[in-house]
């Protein structure tokens, strides 16, 4: 009797464990289907953003105003370019990095300028697919990465050149320069890479409209359907590493660059220290002043619309006050800029 009941017992315990196995694959299954259909629905999402305003009109003005700042953005930074590449007597460090910073400005302002205008002309309706807006983040993160990192090597640059202008030539020979610009264009791809992927990586099964003209990181973890507690750690610790380590390099840099300037003798030494290097600093307030508001200030993902106007600056506004700034400040590149038009 006792063996009976035991196995009555074996037989309805090894048949609860086969339900409990059959229930844990039909959840692991459906688990799976939902994760492969949040995977499809993200992949086939286009995203969208928002006219300016809702007048075509006033769409129009502003894209008008766009293509302006877009055109002599490029106008600018291609002809500083241009003069120092033939022009030798500018075939110096600080005019090797004063030539890639405008290359590099091209290429940032690139990145999102075709896309911007096109929504602006569409009245918002110029969709964007994922992969899209992910190479659109990617290129834009790399590109104001290596820019941080480039003003930062431009201020210690200037700062062997005051400070230690005996040992300049031999400090700042032709290798190094091409190892420094590489490693800023080094930095921020590697910052850049992992950044895209991690917030690439979210389901977006919601809203598919940006609040933005381009695709920026916070505009777009707004809309995933997933926690980015941890994608929005990341970012601001990313951020904070980049903009505050170069901009503490440069604060150091000209910290010791204004000792020395003020020990210079003659005023007109003084005078051309402190042109040179004030043009580099005005510059450098502007790109960080704004990337920091984006990134670092919680206050920028409270008022989108205040992230968005910001965003403007930095984009359009900065690549052109770039050129403007060192040309009108810096005697030798506009000495260089009169012969060339002279000869042409």
């Amino acid at each position: 009797m006792s063996e009976q009941v035991n196995s009555m017992i074996m037989e309805s315990m090894m048949g609860y464990r086969g339900e409990t196995r059959r229930e844990a694959n039909t959840r692991t299954q459906r688990s799976n289907m939902l994760s492969t259909e949040e995977i499809n629905k993200t992949a086939k999402i286009q995203f969208f953003f928002p006219p300016f305003s809702a007048d075509p009109k006033v769409q129009v003005v502003i894209f008008v105003a766009f293509l302006v700042m877009y055109l002599t953005s490029l106008g600018g930074n291609a002809t500083i370019a241009v003069i120092v590449q033939i022009n030798h007597s500018l075939h110096t460090p600080m005019y090797f990095f004063l030539a890639n910073l405008a290359v590099l400005e091209i290429f940032y302002t690139s990145s999102i300028a075709p896309l911007a205008l096109a929504n602006l002309l569409s009245m918002g309706k110029t969709p964007v697919s994922i992969a899209g807006c992910g190479t659109q983040m990617f290129f834009f993160v790399f590109l104001g990465g290596a820019d941080c990192v480039l003003l930062a090597i431009m201020a210690y640059d200037r700062f062997i050149a005051i400070c230690f202008p005996l040992r300049y030539s031999l400090i700042m020979s032709w290798p190094w320069c091409v190892e420094l610009m590489a490693g800023s264009l080094g930095l921020g791809f590697l910052l850049s890479l992992p950044l895209t992927i991690l917030i690439f990586h979210l389901p977006f099964c919601h809203s598919n409209e940006i609040y933005h003209f381009y695709c920026d990181m916070p505009a777009v973890m707004r809309l995933a359907c997933a926690d980015t507690h941890i994608h929005k750690a990341v970012l601001y610790v990313v951020s904070f590493i980049v903009l505050s380590i170069p901009l503490s390099l440069i604060s150091v840099s000209y910290i010791f660059i204004v000792a020395a300037v003020l020990r210079i003798p003659s005023a007109e030494g003084r005078h051309q220290a402190f042109s040179t290097c004030s043009s580099h600093l005005l510059v450098v307030l502007l790109q960080y002043g704004c990337t920091s508001f984006i990134y670092l200030s919680p206050k920028s993902s409270d008022s989108p619309e205040m992230g968005r106007v910001v965003s403007v600056v930095y984009t359009f506004i900065t690549p052109i006050l770039n050129p403007l700034i060192y040309s009108m400040r810096n005697k030798k590149l506009k000495d260089a800029l009169r012969k060339t038009l002279r000869k042409v």
